[in-house]
C-alpha cells in the first residue's frame, strides 16, 4: 500500500517515540497481572514471545492472545492480563529486578513469556497519532518473519539478562511499534488524525508539501490549490479528520519538528528556527515555551542524559 508507506516517510520528522520496558514475565498455571491506566500519551503493550493469555479491560469483551500477538492499547487503558480461566488469583507472583527492568514470575513449569511495557509519543505526535488509533490493537506476528526476529532478539536479550540487555530490548521495541504502525495501516483505516490526513485525497497533497517545506509561509489558497480543492473543502475535511485547520496544523508541525531537532541533535537554535519558518531563536523559543511550558536549552539540556530515538520509517 504506497500510502502507507508514503505516511510514515511523511510522519518521520515529527514521530519521536519514547519506549519504556517495564516487566518482563514468566507464568505458568493461573495467574493475573493487574496494569493501571497509563498517563496521558502513553499507550501499554504487551508482547506474547510464549504460550497464551488474556486481556480484560472494563465494560469490553476479553482479548486472547497467542505467541507471536502483540497487544497495543493506544490510551493506555486500566486492564488485567491473566492466565487460566481468569476467575481466580491463581499463582502468586514474585518481582525481582534485572537490568533496569522488573522480572516477574510465578513458582513452577513457566507456559508464558511476556515482555510488558508502554510507548510515549511526544508533542503533536501523541494527539495526532494516538488519538486516530482504536481502543486496542492486536497484530498477528507470526507470520512477519522481520517482526518474528525483533521479537525473539528482545526476548533473548531480556532472557539472558546481560549488561545493556534492556537498552538493547528498548531500541528493538521502537523499530516494532513503527512496523506495527505500518500493517495496521495497510490492513485498517484508522478513522481520523494525521495519518489519515495524510492519505486522505482532499488533504495528502497538502499535508506532503507543508512537511516536506515547513520554512515556507503557506496560505490558505497555496494549500487548496496544492491540493486541488477549494479553500472551504480543506477547511472543513482538515477540521472533520484532524480537529484543526490547516494552517493551525501547520503550527502543530512546525514546533513538533522544532522540538524533536533541538531535544535530538547539536544544531544552532538559530537554524532550527530557520527552518521550520521562524525568524529568529526568540520567536521559536516563545513559540515551544507557549505550546509546550519549556524553552529550548532546558530542553536540549533535559534529552541528553538518556537515550530517546528518533524512529524513520
Amino acid at each position: 500500500m504506497a500510502e502507507a508507506r508514503d505516511a510514515l516517510t511523511a510522519l518521520a520528522p515529527v514521530l519521536r517515540v519514547r519506549p519504556e520496558l517495564q516487566d518482563f514475565c514468566r507464568f505458568g498455571g493461573d495467574w493475573r497481572s493487574s496494569h493501571d491506566a497509563e498517563a496521558q500519551g502513553w499507550a501499554a503493550f504487551h508482547v506474547v514471545t510464549r504460550g497464551a493469555c488474556s486481556v480484560e479491560r472494563p465494560e469490553r469483551p476479553p482479548v486472547s492472545l497467542q505467541a507471536g500477538d502483540v497487544l497495543l492499547l493506544p490510551h493506555g487503558d486500566g486492564h488485567v492480563i491473566y492466565g487460566g480461566d481468569g476467575r481466580r488469583s491463581g499463582r502468586p507472583i514474585a518481582t525481582s529486578q534485572g537490568d533496569a527492568i522488573s522480572i516477574k514470575q510465578t513458582e513452577g513449569d513457566v507456559e508464558t513469556v511476556l515482555i510488558c511495557g508502554r510507548l510515549h509519543l511526544e508533542s503533536a505526535s501523541e494527539n495526532l497519532v494516538l488519538r486516530a488509533l482504536p481502543s486496542a490493537i492486536v497484530l498477528k506476528l507470526a507470520g512477519d518473519d522481520t517482526c518474528s526476529r525483533l521479537v525473539e532478539l528482545m526476548r533473548q536479550e531480556l532472557d539472558r539478562d546481560r549488561s545493556g540487555a534492556a537498552a538493547i530490548a528498548r531500541d528493538l521495541a521502537s523499530a516494532l511499534f513503527v512496523m506495527m504502525l505500518r500493517q495496521y495501516l495497510e490492513t485498517d483505516r484508522p478513522a481520523g488524525g494525521l495519518l489519515v490526513l495524510l492519505t486522505a485525497r482532499e488533504t495528502g497533497r497538502a499535508m506532503a508539501a507543508m512537511l516536506g517545506d515547513p520554512a515556507r509561509a503557506w496560505s490558505l489558497d497555496e494549500l487548496a490549490a496544492v491540493a486541488a480543492v477549494s479553500r472551504a473543502t480543506l477547511v472543513r475535511t482538515f477540521r472533520k479528520i484532524g480537529g484543526m485547520a490547516p494552517l493551525a496544523f501547520l503550527t502543530e508541525m512546525r514546533l513538533a519538528i522544532a522540538r524533536n531537532r533541538v531535544a535530538q541533535t547539536g544544531e544552532p537554535f538559530a537554524e532550527i528556527a530557520l527552518s521550520v519558518g521562524y525568524q529568529s531563536e526568540t520567536a521559536l523559543s516563545r513559540a515551544l515555551h507557549r505550546r509546550f511550558k519549556v524553552r529550548p536549552g532546558a530542553l536540549r539540556r533535559a534529552s541528553r542524559p538518556s537515550v530517546e530515538l528518533t524512529v524513520s520509517a
